[in-house]
Parts: structure tokens; sequence; C-alpha cells
């Protein structure tokens, strides 16, 4: 709000401040606060649980032991409520290969309709990381959109994140909204380099945000309906072929026994981040969100047995213990300062100091001059009052 400050209003306002200041000034007594020294003051309160090290869960007796893991970082919590009801270096900032995806969905899902037909050139289909997964898609070939998800969640492909990236404004436009996304979800470990999740300098996320990415991206219809899939068909040059979503828990292959009510979310793997894995499943009303990243123990396909266990550990724990965090984003607080300048002055110039010194000046002197004739008041009051002594 911009406000003019005529010299006569300020005047005014001055003189009326200073009469009112006395009434509106708390009496000494009432000004104190009051320390409860039961209650620690926030300097000496704790970080939350979810930012310190080891396993955080409040174990409630009857209630089986949290599964041993070897995964650097794992996060477990009630995909409805937000709960994390257990976790291990929930915070620790870890490359998330293609569980990144579930990022680059939920930023790009919303703007490219899934009907639109496009045809790939030669240059959307530049830059892809070697050894990337792909799911074959070819330079001069009409896809619709929804084909690409398709390769996106089914067979992780990067040529399909790739051409999706271009039709989103390009590479690093795609990069700096989805850290924008991030940020607005309250993940804010994670640093988004390569939208694929290709393994690029200083790219990371953390158990907790892909936890909260594969939370967001169950809310979303598309976004659940392509994270469930386990096969389809994928358009060919003169014929479509069968692809299988690299999700072992969803599809039950390569010897992987498929995991009861499993929802999706993504899987990934490079050689910097290892296996990494957002599982989401629903069982008796209940859905339960679980983060993997980077098992030490078990070869290629322990981020499935680890992840089995502690969904398995979760279903049984849920509902009877407390929560050691959200994955919800505490609400900003509301403002209620309002700004107030002076017309023609930049705020934070040597005009606006002087200006608002000026202003105080004036206040000051305003609040002596209503003082002094209020004291002067007084005294003729209690020379009126008092017995005549001539």
């Amino acid at each position: 709000m911009t406000v003019a400050f005529p010299y006569r209003f300020v005047v005014s306002c001055c003189a009326l401040f200073a009469v009112a200041a006395p009434a509106l000034a708390p009496h000494p007594a009432a000004a104190q606060v009051r320390t409860d020294p039961g209650v620690p003051s926030p300097a000496a309160s704790q970080k939350p649980l979810l930012y310190q090290s080891g396993t955080q869960v409040r174990m409630h007796p009857g209630v089986p032991e949290v599964p041993e893991v070897s995964a650097l970082s794992w996060l477990v919590a009630d995909a409805d409520t937000g709960d994390v009801l257990a976790a291990y270096d929930a915070h620790r900032p870890l490359p998330p290969a293609s569980t990144l995806k579930t990022l680059f969905a939920l930023t790009v899902l919303p703007a490219l309709p899934g009907g639109t037909r496009h045809t790939v050139t030669e240059r959307e289909l530049a830059g892809i990381g070697p050894g990337s997964s792909l799911v074959g898609i070819r330079e001069g070939f009409t896809y619709q959109v929804s084909d690409l998800w398709k390769g996106v969640f089914l067979h992780s492909g990067n040529d399909a994140v790739h051409v999706l990236a271009a039709l989103n404004g390009g590479w690093q436009t795609t990069a700096r909204q989805m850290q924008a996304k991030a940020r607005a979800l309250g993940a804010l470990d994670t640093h988004v380099v390569s939208p694929d999740g290709y393994d690029a300098p200083g790219q990371v996320s953390s158990a907790y945000d892909l936890a909260v990415f594969g939370r967001a991206g169950l809310r979303n219809e598309d976004f659940a309906r392509y994270c469930a899939t386990a096969e389809s068909s994928f358009p060919g040059d003169g014929a479509s072929y069968e692809i299988a979503n690299t999700n072992r828990l969803l599809t039950g292959r390569d010897g992987v026994a498929a995991y009861p009510g499993l929802i999706g979310v993504k899987n990934g793997y490079t050689s910097g981040a290892g296996h990494t894995l957002v599982a989401a499943a629903r069982r008796d009303g209940r859905t339960l969100v679980v983060t993997v990243m980077n098992p030490q123990r078990g070869g290629g396909f322990a981020v499935y047995a680890e992840t089995r266990s502690l969904l398995d550990w979760g279903f049984a724990a849920a509902g009877l213990i407390a929560p050691v965090g959200s994955l919800v984003p505490p609400r900003p607080p509301v403002s209620r300062t309002s700004h107030i300048t002076v017309q023609g002055v930049k705020p934070g110039s040597d005009d606006w100091l002087g200006t608002g010194t000026m202003i105080l000046g004036a206040v000051g002197a305003g609040a002596g001059a209503v003082a002094l004739a209020l004291r002067l008041k007084g005294r003729r009051s209690a020379r009126d009052s008092s017995p005549d002594t001539r």
C-alpha cells in the first residue's frame, strides 16, 4: 500500500499519536513476560527427528521391530496422511537415478496432453548419456505423448524423457521447473541437473523427497495410471512391440515375487546411485509409500527385498505407533505486515532514511508538546483545587 504524507497530515498524526500513546501503553506489570521453567526455549529444542542420523521410530509394545536393511537411506510413510512411520537418514543427499523421473512427471505431465502427436527430431535425441535405458524412440517417427509417457514409466526410457523435455521448452527449462516444483512440495534436499536422473555432478535427492514425489504422484490420475501399468505395447517401425515395467515388485519378473497390492511407483539404477526404488502398496484401505536408496548388500535385487520387508513392517505397525515426522510441508505463516511508503521516496535510499528520521522526530516533538501541555494542565487543576493561602 502506498500512502502520500502531506506535511500537515504528518504533524496532525504525530500529535494524535502522542495523545493516544499513554492510553495504549501497557501497564509495566502487564508488559512482563513469564517463562515457564518447565518448557524449553526454542534454542534448546532438538532438531526434528527426520533430520537426525540413524533409525528414527517410536516403537510401541506389540509392534514388530523395524527390519534390518542395508540401504544408505530409507523411509516408510502413510501415503494418505503423510505420516512418516519410520526412517533411516531420511534427509541424506544421495544420487536418485531414475526415481527422479517421478519429479519429472509431476512437473511435465500437466503441461502436455496425452493425445498430442509429435514427430521426433534428431536434435531431441541428442545428448542422451552413455548406457542410458532406452525405450527405442526413433528420429522421424510420430508418437503420441501418452506413448512417450509409457516409455518413461515402464521402460525408464531416457530417450522419451529427452523428447518430452523438448516439448516442454527444453532441457534446462525443464530442470528449472522441476527444481521449483520440488520446493513447492517442500522437498528441499533435491537438486536437479539432469531431468532423466542420469548421474550428474551435484544432482541429489533424498529418501524423504522421493517419498514426497511418490505420494504427490499417486494423487495425479495420469501419474497413478502410468506407474501402475505392468505391461503395454509401444509403437515401432511398422509394428508395435511389448514393453514391461522394470519395477519387478509390480511385474514379478526375473525371480522377484510381485508384492500383493503394489501400485507403483518407480525404480532406478546408475553406477553412481546404485539401486533406488520408490514403491507404494495398498492393503485394507491403507496406502503406504516406501523409499529405499542404494542397498549395500544382497546384489542387484536387494532393493526389492528390502522394500518388501519395509512394506510388511509398515502395514503391521501402521495405526499402532506415533509418527516421527510428516511428508506434508508446514504451512507458511500469514504475514500481517502492511508496508507504508512515502510517495516519491525510494525505500532504502538516503531520502527515505531522512524522511523516516524527520517523521520520528515529529512524533517525538509532538509527544513532548502534548505531555508538557497535560502536565501544565494538571498543575493548574491541582492549584485550583487547593486551599487559598494568601
